[in-house]
């Protein structure tokens, strides 16, 4: 069982970046990618960016194409998320999900497992 933990959540001015991680122990070879995914107040889990464990391959939504960096270590089983230029409208919190079925990537509902969340807070 995948047990995804995300960190690096916290408070930042607008314009200003930070690195979220999610380590994704217990990862086996049909864990095909991981994603992640935020959560604003009272809005919807939403599609932020995706990636395979084995050639590297990324997927971005739209509104992050650009200023978020998804990255892998496949040694440390961990996922990146570089955010740089952040804006209020990034506030959320946000989620790693493990998948077995990458091709519905950008669906929630397709993930397995999930970590906590780690709150992102864009504000001056």
């Amino acid at each position: 069982q995948v047990q995804p933990v995300e960190s690096g959540g916290g408070l930042v001015q607008p314009g200003g970046s930070l690195r979220l991680s999610c380590v994704a122990s217990g990862r086996t070879l049909s864990t095909t990618g991981m994603g992640w995914f935020r959560q604003a107040p009272g809005k919807e889990r939403e599609f932020v960016a995706a990636i395979t464990w084995s050639a590297g391959y990324t997927y971005y939504a739209d509104s992050v194409k650009g200023r978020f960096t998804i990255s892998r270590d496949n040694a440390k089983n961990t996922v990146y998320l570089q955010m740089i230029d952040l804006k209020p409208e990034d506030t959320a919190v946000y989620y790693c999900g493990s998948t077995e079925l990458f091709a519905y990537y950008r669906q929630y509902n397709t993930y397995d497992y999930w970590g906590q969340g780690t709150r992102v807070t864009v504000s001056s």
